[in-house]
């Protein structure tokens, strides 16, 4: 959820205010923004909440995957920008995991996970990912298939 509230309702200011790194590119691009950082904040820890009758460290902890998950994606569109690589323009791997990275990372304080369950999340994102943004493409949610 914390990853795709921002594209359901985001939109708006961009979080780089329209400035530009040293390297004279964007810092974020326009697609990270404001809007969608809050989306994907509140829309990752309302779901933290609803499931935390069954684990009460899903009341922070929610909070907190949903909290690295917006970083992670932001991390990632830094990333693309110091390459070169226009928003909304691919880049494999990076945009199916860097959601990932940065939920695992925030939620590690909350949830300790062992090897084999990190990399099952690894191993399953990518192409659950790839399959709701086609999905989302198909409903003209997205302008892009991937």
């Amino acid at each position: 959820m914390a990853n795709a509230a921002p594209l359901l309702l985001g939109g708006g200011t961009p979080l780089d205010g329209g400035k530009n790194f040293l390297d004279g590119e964007r810092i974020l691009g326009a697609h990270k923004t404001v809007r969608g950082l809050f989306a994907g904040i509140i829309g990752g820890s309302v779901i933290g909440l609803a499931e935390s009758p069954v684990d009460s460290r899903l009341l922070l902890g929610g909070i907190m995957i949903a909290l690295g998950t917006v970083l992670g994606d932001l991390v990632g569109a830094f990333l693309k920008r110091r390459i070169r690589i226009k928003p909304g323009s691919p880049l494999p791997i990076v945009d199916q995991l860097d959601f990932v990275f940065g939920g695992l990372l925030l939620g590690q304080v909350f949830f300790q996970m062992n090897l084999l369950s990190v990399l099952i999340v690894i191993l399953v994102t990518p192409p659950i990912h790839l399959g709701t943004n086609y999905g989302a493409y198909l409903l003209g949610i997205k302008r892009t298939r991937w």
